[in-house]
């Protein structure tokens, strides 16, 4: 869909995040397996998001540290980081009347300098963003015009046009009905395929299942569980998460694990 560098290794070795005094996530081991897609699932306040700011140098460290192809994150120059790993925030916002491809526009900022402008590389970088995200016929149209759903998939085309071999989204279909929750995980899965590596927290731990190699089950700061989704996800698994039984099912076409007859446990 778009050029990108080669996979990187993003990992984390016994890092410790806080929020002020209130520690949040202490101790954790993670790695992101290159080329894949990774889901952080848990319950609300786990750390989900936390982890995920912390893996992209937007939370400090209280102790341990995260690497990126086995450097330390907070050594590398902003501008750097920038042009190796991106981050979609959970409530990202544009200034009004901001076009879909003035947005897209931002993604090569990481590129520029004093004595690199605008180049046809940029533009052909943003042309290719709006092709992966399949938006070309919407790319002069202002962001508030869209729907809920091509307006995420600009905002991950801003993020395709750095052309990062690494890719962080936080609940990325978050208030999305189901039709546009599914242009965004197409979107993810195409881009796994040609060789990006990322990582998103969701909330739906079906969907988590259905479209991530890699799941990373959270409660309470730490990883209980992680692997792939239909070796992981037990019934024992959902009830600690998140003190519910279930019966477990398995999708016949793909394999991945099914919930059903949801309860909360008595």
């Amino acid at each position: 869909m778009s050029e990108v560098a080669e996979s990187s290794a993003l990992e984390a070795r016994r890092l410790d995040l806080a929020h002020g005094q209130r520690r949040v996530i202490e101790g954790l081991d993670l790695r992101l397996p290159p080329g894949q897609v990774t889901a952080i699932v848990g319950p609300n306040g786990c750390g989900k998001s936390t982890l995920l700011a912390g893996l992209a140098r937007l939370h400090a460290p209280g102790g341990g540290c995260v690497l990126l192809d086995g450097t330390d994150i907070q050594r590398l120059p902003a501008r750097e980081l920038a042009r190796r790993l991106a981050l979609l925030p959970q409530e990202a916002v544009a200034p009004e009347g901001l076009t879909v491809r003035d947005l897209i526009r931002f993604g090569r900022q990481p590129h520029q300098g004093f004595l690199r402008q605008w180049s046809w590389e940029d533009h052909r970088a943003v042309e290719a963003a709006l092709a992966a995200a399949d938006l070309q016929a919407l790319a002069e149209r202002p962001l508030e015009a869209l729907s809920g759903g091509q307006r995420q998939r600009a905002w991950i085309a801003m993020s395709i046009a750095q052309q990062t071999p690494l890719l962080l989204l936080d609940e990325p279909t978050s208030a999305l009905d189901l039709g546009h929750q599914l242009e965004v995980f197409e979107l993810v899965r195409g881009l796994a395929a040609e060789g990006r590596t990322l990582a998103m927290v969701l909330h739906d731990l079906a969907s988590a299942c259905r479209y991530a190699d890699h799941l990373v089950a959270m409660r309470a700061g730490r990883i209980v569980a992680q692997g792939v989704p239909r070796e992981v996800v037990t019934r024992e698994l959902v009830a600690e998460l998140y003190d519910i039984d279930c019966t477990l099912l398995h999708d016949p076409a793909t394999g991945t694990p099914l919930l059903t007859d949801l309860r909360r446990f008595s």
